[in-house]
């Protein structure tokens, strides 16, 4: 098998998934201010409108790490990009507010797909060195597909062409389709089938010869390990609890400390706040940017710092930032002030994200959960880390309008603080370890807690 196609580009279209999400997740955020009017949608249609989507996502996320581990990474990503291509057109084309919600459903699908699927692929294909890197990669692309998304909105908001914001998403989803249809399946997967010339062949290409072996050697020992497991059943042994607990936790923390609560209705908090339509949408090109920024910061830090100490520091930040917006708000109502302190601290906040629980939740997904049940496990994740943000996205309009938007950033603070509990005392580091030496080191740890307890009894 030969590639005409440099590592920098297999890793690049093969983290486009992310552009996508991101796109979707920013996108809507602007053009809901005038799918409002255009429609007549109710805070509660605005909340169904907004997460009718996470439905789908929910459902994907479900089926494609299982499909992936029998298919292949690669054949599921493409059928993902395929189905976002129909979503985006149809969301586009929508003559009414029952058609917008089903295709926000299709278009879920293929998100939550690409949510599973892109974070393994790209933990699958990089090296232990740069692993969390490349795996963060695919948050700087969600972070730039909220940023196109939020220009777009930007661009067409003087005419409310809020159809043409929607539609935009296809381009980059037949980017995707077309990339991935030269990248290499994941050696691991090759490995896993029993493929091992195919999968010698791409590593060899991937790492330009070098520890090719070795790594060959450490997956194959690991798949040893795993004969005759796998499944659901897998899943629920002692051994896997720890990193089912830490890879959950994380999934529901990531949403409820708010942050795509934030990114989906930014416009609409700041134009609560006092601010106009298009200001609105400005103020959130620049959230945007400081998004990419920070993210592409996280992409070169994450595998020296550590995960662990980027959440915890993720987590102080967004807590302290999100009690000043609180309180602030509560004080001084709407105002001039409130609104360039709702600017600032929805920066600081994001800007906190995108070090952080952004980059560092997908990546520690991917990277937790054994070989032979990676897909389900990722999907066990996206679809716990989906429902939470189903149920924070779909409540927020009528929280917000029962109990005031003070009120509700205080408690996202309250919940980062939990969050911070939770890392302390349930995640372990995972920088510098191979994907092998991490599900060797949660055999070891199962051992040795079997071992002491025992040990316990007997005397």
């Amino acid at each position: 098998m030969k590639f005409k196609i440099n590592n920098g580009l297999i890793y690049f279209f093969g983290a486009l998934g992310g552009l996508l999400f991101g796109y979707d997740t920013g996108v809507i955020s602007g053009a809901l201010l005038f799918i409002k009017n255009d429609l007549h949608l109710t805070s509660w249609t605005e909340g169904i409108v907004v997460s009718s989507i996470l439905f789908g996502c929910m459902i994907g996320a479900a089926i494609s790490g299982a499909m992936s581990d029998r298919w292949g990474r690669k054949k599921v990503v493409l059928i993902a990009a395929s189905v976002f291509c129909i979503g985006a057109l149809g969301t586009a084309l929508a003559p009414n507010t029952g058609v917008l919600i089903l295709f926000r459903v299709i278009l879920g699908l293929a998100v939550g797909s690409a949510s599973t699927l892109v974070p393994m692929y790209l933990s699958e294909m990089a090296p232990t060195s740069i692993r969390g890197a490349l795996s963060s990669l695919n948050q700087l692309m969600i972070m730039t597909g909220i940023l196109l998304a939020y220009i777009i909105n930007y661009v067409f908001a003087a005419t409310g062409s809020w159809r043409w914001m929607l539609g935009f998403a296809l381009i980059p989803g037949l980017l995707m389709l077309i990339g991935m249809l030269f990248l290499p399946e994941s050696p691991r997967w090759l490995l896993k089938q029993g493929k091992e010339p195919e999968a010698r062949t791409i590593l060899n290409y991937m790492r330009k010869g070098h520890g090719v072996e070795e790594e060959i050697r450490e997956i194959k020992q690991a798949n040893e390990l795993e004969k005759n497991q796998g499944g659901f059943s897998e899943v629920k042994q002692a051994w896997v609890r720890p990193a089912l607990i830490a890879g959950i936790g994380l999934a529901v923390f990531q949403q409820i400390i708010g942050c795509n609560t934030v990114l989906y209705y930014a416009p609409t908090t700041f134009t609560n706040v006092g601010l106009g339509a298009s200001a609105a949408i400005l103020g959130t090109v620049g959230i945007g940017i400081v998004n990419v920024i920070i993210t592409a910061i996280a992409v070169l830090i994450i595998d020296k710092v550590g995960r662990k100490p980027l959440l915890l520091i993720g987590n102080a930040g967004m807590s302290l930032a999100l009690f000043v917006l609180g309180i602030v708000n509560a004080l001084l109502g709407p105002s001039t002030a409130a609104s360039w302190t709702t600017v600032i601290c929805l920066a600081v906040y994001i800007a906190f994200f995108s070090l952080s629980w952004g980059p560092v939740v997908w990546v520690m997904l991917s990277e937790i959960f054994p070989l032979k049940i990676r897909g389900i496990g990722m999907g066990i994740g996206s679809v716990t880390n989906w429902l939470a943000n189903l149920i924070v996205s779909l409540t927020f309009p009528k929280l917000i309008e029962q109990f005031g938007i003070s009120t509700m950033f205080i408690i996202y603070g309250i919940m980062g603080v939990l969050a911070f509990i939770f890392v302390t005392r349930k995640v372990s580091e995972t920088k510098g370890k191979s994907l092998e030496q991490i599900e060797i080191d949660l055999r070891q740890q199962a051992e040795h807690k079997k071992f002491n307890f025992s040990q316990s009894i007997q005397k």
